[in-house]
């Protein structure tokens, strides 16, 4: 049933593209964050939940 419902709407393709590029787009944010990040930074941050 619901696989007639979507399909009867139009340009419903477009959301799943849209979905795949917001993910790529974040999954490359976060690796490029992880590689430019300073060790200095990473150090600190991992330290927080040891300070009280």
């Amino acid at each position: 049933m619901y696989k007639y419902l979507l399909q009867s709407v139009e340009g419903i393709q477009w959301f799943g593209i849209a979905t795949l590029i917001l993910f790529f787009g974040t999954f490359c944010i976060a690796v490029l964050r992880a590689f430019l990040t300073k060790k200095k930074q990473t150090q600190y941050m991992a330290n927080l939940p040891l300070e009280d």
